[in-house]
């Protein structure tokens, strides 16, 4: 079992109009749909998609990587044709359509469709389109399997966590944020799948994944952004504030450096919001 030669399959979900999935309930997936793809809210989408979660796909020390956008088959054709635009110098990304459809058996058709060899284990990562992981995210993934072999060995699954990262908000004056070390937390948190095995990273809420599997975590440094904004759906209920700070010139540098996220590009983008 060589990391090395092990496909990897990233899933994001660009505003896919699932039937659950959500932690905000509507009553029809009609009414899903015309809150999903609003204008002021997909106009935000493309902003954090274009500064915060493009660059650091783009950059990823290992590109030997898959990764599928899904969206629904009733996204706008400007907003189809936009994503297209933006991902067109990624080879890496798959975009994917489909009809709204049960949100866990959608993910793992999904996934499961373009694993190239089922009978040989794989990698898999969830990505949010608001988010950012570091750009050695995929070689480090790797590797963290190869030295983990033997306790791979009789697993269906395990679980790599890199749970040190930082909590940023965007805006005209660019980035604040501040480092914390949240387990489980969605960025930089992938999974070994043995060979055979079809349950994939979706099928598994993933503040409970340690419930399911044996999970390696690694704290060592920054491996992730997440973004708070109005839109995400984890925050649309009460949650707890963490306070954050505008980043210094020096922070900016890092973020350029491990994430290739400028802020230079956050506040252009969002000084046009």
């Amino acid at each position: 079992m060589d990391s090395r030669k092990m496909q990897v399959i990233g899933l994001c979900r660009f505003s896919y109009p699932a039937i659950g999935g959500f932690q905000v309930e509507h009553e029809t997936i009609e009414d899903r749909i015309r809150y999903l793809y609003a204008e002021q809210r997909l106009e935000e989408r493309f902003r954090l998609f274009e500064s915060i979660a493009l660059p650091c796909l783009r950059n990823q020390t290992d590109p030997d990587f898959d990764l599928i956008i899904l969206i629904g088959d009733s996204l706008p054709d400007v907003y189809r044709n936009r994503l297209h635009d933006l991902t067109a110098d990624i080879p890496q990304i798959w975009i994917v359509e489909r009809e709204p459809g049960p949100h866990r058996d959608t993910m793992k058709s999904v996934i499961n469709s373009i694993r190239r060899q089922p009978s040989e284990p794989c990698l898999q990562f969830r990505f949010d389109d608001d988010d950012a992981v570091s750009v050695d995210f995929i070689s480090r993934f790797r590797s963290t399997i190869r030295q983990c072999q033997p306790l791979l060995k009789d697993q269906k699954h395990a679980a790599v966590d890199f749970c040190r990262g930082y909590i940023a908000e965007t805006g005209p004056n660019g980035l604040a944020a501040t480092e914390v070390v949240a387990p489980f937390t969605t960025p930089a948190l992938g999974m070994y799948v043995r060979e055979g095995v079809h349950l994939t990273i979706m099928n598994f809420a993933h503040h409970k994944i340690g419930q399911f599997m044996p999970t390696i975590s690694i704290p060592d440094e920054p491996m992730w952004v997440r973004i708070y904004s109005a839109f995400n759906d984890s925050r649309q209920k009460k949650v707890k504030q963490i306070p954050v700070a505008p980043l210094t010139p020096e922070q900016e540098t890092e973020f350029t450096r491990r994430f290739g996220i400028r802020a230079d590009t956050v506040r252009q983008l969002f000084a046009r919001a």
